[in-house]
C-alpha cells in the first residue's frame, strides 16, 4: 500500500498575510490532507498570533478544491460535543465533504485551564474523553439526540441534514493508553500517535520505532478485542515529537529513510509540519517542497 504524505500548518499568520497562500500550495504540492492544530494557543506560539481552528479550515475549504482538511487534534479541553457537532456539520458541508476529525483526551497546555477551570487529572481527561467520542458520533449520525452523562449532556439536540460523508465525517484518535485505544478501535476511521514523549530527549530513532511497533501491536489487539480487523484502520504519525525531531526534513533521501521505516511498520500516513522559521518546525522550503512532489512515488 502507498503511503499517504500530509501536512500540518499552525494557525499563526494572518490569512491576508502568509495563511491563504500556505493551503493553497499544500494543495498545488500534492499532499494528502491538511491538518491544523484546534487549540487556544500553544507553547511558544502562546504570545503570538494564533487562530481559530474552525474559521481558519472554512477560509481554507473556500481556497481549496480536492485538499482533505482537518484538525490535529481537537479535544475535549474547550469544546462541548453539542457546539462542535454543528461547526463540522457545517464545515462538512461547506468543503463538499472533505473534512477529517482528528481528536484526542487534549492535555495540560494553555487549554487547560483557559476557561478558569483547574487542570483535569489524566483519569479525568480519560474520563471526559470516553463520553465526549461516542456522544459527538451520535451528535453527527442522528438527527436528533437527548443524552444526560456525567460530563457532558444535550437535550433534543437537532444536526439536519448531517454530515456531507456518510454516515458522518471520519476520525482520527489519536490515543496510546488502553482506554483510549478502545475509542480508536471502536469509533475511529485512522489511529494517530507522535510516538512515545518519553523518548523525545533522550532516546534514540531506533528505540522509538521499536515504541510505535508496541502501539500498533496493542492497537491490533484492541480492535481484535471487540472483533475488528485493524488492518481498516488508518495509521496515520504525526511527526515531530520523535527522537529524529527535525531530521527526516533535512533532505529527501532523509525523509524516504524515515518514513519507509515507518511504513513498514504499518503506517499509512505521515503528516509533516509546514516550515516555519525561528521555531522547532523550522525547515528548508524548498527541501519541503521537494520531499512532497517526489517523496509519495518513492514509498508507493
Amino acid at each position: 500500500m502507498s503511503l499517504r504524505l500530509s501536512t500540518v500548518i499552525l494557525p499563526y499568520r494572518r490569512w491576508s498575510e502568509g495563511g491563504r497562500s500556505a493551503w493553497v500550495r499544500a494543495e498545488q504540492l500534492g499532499f494528502h490532507t491538511a491538518y491544523t492544530y484546534d487549540h487556544l494557543s500553544w507553547r511558544s506560539f502562546r504570545d503570538g498570533p494564533w487562530f481559530g481552528a474552525v474559521p481558519t479550515l472554512t477560509a481554507a475549504a473556500a481556497a481549496t478544491d480536492r485538499l482533505r482538511l482537518g484538525t490535529l487534534v481537537t479535544s475535549p479541553n474547550f469544546r462541548h460535543p453539542v457546539t462542535l457537532a454543528k461547526e463540522l456539520i457545517s464545515l462538512d458541508d461547506i468543503s463538499g465533504g472533505r473534512i477529517t476529525l482528528g481528536i484526542g483526551a487534549g492535555g495540560t497546555g494553555f487549554d487547560a485551564t483557559a476557561l478558569g477551570q483547574e487542570p483535569w487529572t489524566p483519569r479525568e481527561r480519560a474520563d471526559r474523553f470516553a463520553e465526549f467520542v461516542p456522544l459527538l458520533d451520535r451528535l453527527l449520525t442522528e438527527d436528533a439526540v437527548t443524552y444526560e452523562g456525567r460530563f457532558y449532556s444535550a437535550h433534543e439536540a437537532r444536526n439536519i441534514p448531517g454530515c456531507v460523508q456518510r454516515p458522518r465525517l471520519p476520525f482520527a484518535v489519536a490515543a496510546t493508553g488502553p482506554r483510549g485505544l478502545k475509542l480508536a478501535a471502536r469509533y475511529g476511521q485512522a489511529w494517530v500517535t507522535t510516538g512515545d514523549p518519553k523518548l523525545y530527549e533522550s532516546g534514540t530513532p531506533e528505540q522509538s520505532v521499536e515504541a510505535l511497533r508496541g502501539q500498533l501491536e496493542k492497537l491490533s489487539e484492541t480492535c481484535a478485542s471487540i472483533g475488528r480487523d485493524s488492518t481498516g484502520l488508518e495509521k496515520v504519525l504525526l511527526t515531530g515529537f520523535t527522537p529524529d525531531r527535525g531530521r527526516p526534513l533535512e533532505s529527501l533521501d532523509a525523509f524516504v529513510d524515515f518514513a519507509g521505516r515507518h511504513q513498514e511498520l504499518g503506517f499509512t500516513e505521515i503528516v509533516i509540519h509546514w516550515p516555519i522559521p525561528d521555531s522547532d518546525f523550522a525547515a528548508d522550503e524548498k527541501v519541503f517542497e521537494r520531499i512532497a512532489m517526489e517523496a509519495p512515488a518513492q514509498l508507493a
